[in-house]
């Protein structure tokens, strides 16, 4: 890839919602020490406030089906900027997150970038799974969606944008972009909610995310993947 100036490109941020009252307005709120930015939140059909929270907050809000590849894809479309965040609604960005996306997508070989994770909770297996996290991102070249994916509007058309699969669309884009070039990933985390995890375990938590990649890699269907996590069929998520 060739090295491109993005040093003045506008950041178009686009958080898919349902039901996200209690965190969009930090999600939001992350935002708001950048510059040359705009925040689009797109809505699958919230019952609660999410709506009207990020409208009150500035944000450019549309309505889309429900889906996260769905509705990044919808985010996308009405995007822009030259380069494109996908942050999920319990997600807040650091300080200074724009100028990091600038340089890291201008580093040589560079096509996509995430940012290291950080969980909001003290449990000691929480770190054990940020390290795990911190090793794949960095030595499989592997980040996913609560990492806060961000790419250039124009690799995003390249590629297609987000398979509109029912599960797994951040882990097939990112498998996409690897075969494209280098995934940059900033040393400056994201904080994400703990809120998965605890619910039902870490380790229950961390062991199905384990048992759905690979039944992916096998050819299990990603609706099926996706009623696992419906039914709770292995006691998580």
């Amino acid at each position: 890839m060739s090295l491109v100036n993005l040093t003045d490109a506008q950041v178009s941020i686009i958080i898919p919602t349902l039901n996200e009252a209690g965190n969009i307005q930090g999600a939001i709120a992350s935002t708001q020490s950048s510059t040359n930015i705009e925040v689009i939140v797109v809505d699958g059909g919230s019952s609660d406030d999410t709506v009207a929270i990020a409208q009150s907050l500035g944000a450019k809000v549309i309505s889309s089906s429900p889906g996260r590849a769905v509705q990044m894809n919808a985010g996308a479309a009405v995007a822009s900027g030259e380069v494109l965040l996908f942050l999920h609604a319990d997600t807040r960005l650091p300080f200074g997150f724009d100028a990091l996306i600038r340089k890291a997508l201008q580093q040589p070989g560079s096509v996509a970038g995430a940012f290291d994770l950080q969980i909001d909770a003290s449990a000691l297996g929480l770190r054990l799974v940020e390290l795990g996290v911190k090793w794949r991102s960095r030595f499989l070249q592997m980040p996913y969606g609560d990492q806060a994916i961000f790419l250039t509007q124009k690799v995003f058309q390249q590629i297609g944008g987000f398979p509109e699969l029912p599960i797994m669309e951040d882990f097939e884009l990112i498998r996409t972009l690897n075969s494209t070039g280098r995934i940059v990933i900033i040393n400056t985390p994201v904080v994400t909610s703990a809120r998965r995890w605890l619910q039902k375990g870490i380790f229950q938590t961390t062991l199905l995310n384990q048992i759905i990649i690979i039944a992916y890699l096998f050819g299990v269907s990603p609706a099926r993947i996706r009623s696992w996590y419906r039914r709770e069929k292995f006691n998580s998520i």
